[in-house]
């Protein structure tokens, strides 16, 4: 199985490559519906969050006001890692089980959607890595267009991230999206071709085909061996 990485930056346009992959019927596991989840009223994600954070986070339904609570925490730094540490756990299980979920119907090829890749230490597990770039001042642009916020409500939010300039230097594959949509898409043209190119054999043997393989040839091992032992 070939494991993607796919990150970028707040309004670098990493899901739109991310959807570009889903039309594509690439498989995506996204860590942001896996976070939406992982905070759902009851799960064990939700208490420490509120126990952490206070019940002045909550809508009248009990549920997470998610706005609210990214205001506190992209604000205080201190307070977004103490975040992090509390779903992290909760994360990285949500996302293990979508990939076996993907495993288990033999997926050869998935892309993990993962806006924290090289903070949460994920890069590790995917090959190649693809970052969607864009320059700052797009960047702050865009945010601010999207959400309707200032430019310092903005930059907050971008320098709680790790600098695009720095994930690019950690890339494999740098989408750069600071042109047009067409643009993008003939880019992702070219990408779409390297991610779907022929496994290696290392890959290979990590997919569902080839644990069933070399499974196969373990029990033809172990009966050709029987069948000369007993022959002896």
């Amino acid at each position: 199985m070939r494991i993607v990485g796919l990150t970028g930056g707040i309004s670098s346009g990493k899901s739109t490559v991310s959807n570009l992959f889903k039309s594509h019927d690439i498989p995506v596991v996204d860590a942001d519906i896996v976070a939406r989840d992982v905070l759902k009223k009851g799960t064990g994600g939700y208490k420490r969050v509120v126990a952490a954070f206070g019940e002045d986070i909550l809508q009248a339904n009990g549920e997470v006001d998610r706005p609210k609570l990214g205001q506190i925490v992209f604000s205080d730094s201190g307070k977004r890692q103490l975040l992090n540490r509390l779903l992290a756990p909760f994360i990285s299980s949500g996302i293990f089980r979508e990939i076996l979920k993907l495993w288990l119907k033999g997926c050869k090829v998935i892309v993990l959607d993962i806006p924290l890749l090289f903070e949460a230490k994920m890069d590790k597990w995917t090959k190649p890595i693809i970052v969607v770039w864009v320059d700052t001042e797009t960047q702050l642009q865009r945010l601010m267009a999207r959400d309707r916020i200032d430019e310092e409500a903005a930059r907050n939010r971008t320098n709680a991230q790790m600098a695009l300039d720095l994930k690019r230097s950690k890339a494999d594959i740098v989408i750069d999206n600071s042109g047009t949509i067409e643009d993008l898409e003939e880019q992702f043209q070219k990408v779409l071709v390297q991610v779907t190119k022929p496994l290696t054999w290392t890959e290979f043997w990590l997919s569902r085909q080839g644990a069933f393989s070399a499974l196969a040839s373990i029990i033809t091992g172990v009966v050709v061996g029987k069948n000369v032992l007993g022959k002896l």
